[in-house]
């Protein structure tokens, strides 16, 4: 199984649907808030080059925002 992880805030509906989008579909996630750990938020501006979330990383392969193509096709979903 691969592992994922989605950077998120509290606030942001598009981090919101992605952790359900993976709930649906029984991918276990872990789920980091870069609006309360600013170290967390460093690591994923440079594993993404980005500021906004969501950013969603499996096994290494990051996915900007709510892309729900690209990640049903990273995660080999139908």
């Amino acid at each position: 199984m691969k592992k994922a992880i989605v950077y998120s805030t509290s606030t942001c509906p598009y981090c919101a649907m992605a952790k359900n989008f993976l709930t649906e579909n029984k991918i276990p996630f872990e789920n980091i808030d870069v609006g309360k750990d600013r170290e967390a938020a460093k690591a994923m501006i440079q594993k993404s080059g980005q500021m906004g979330v969501p950013v969603i990383d499996i096994d290494g392969k990051i996915i900007i925002g709510f892309d729900k193509s690209a990640i049903t096709k990273e995660l080999g979903l139908k």
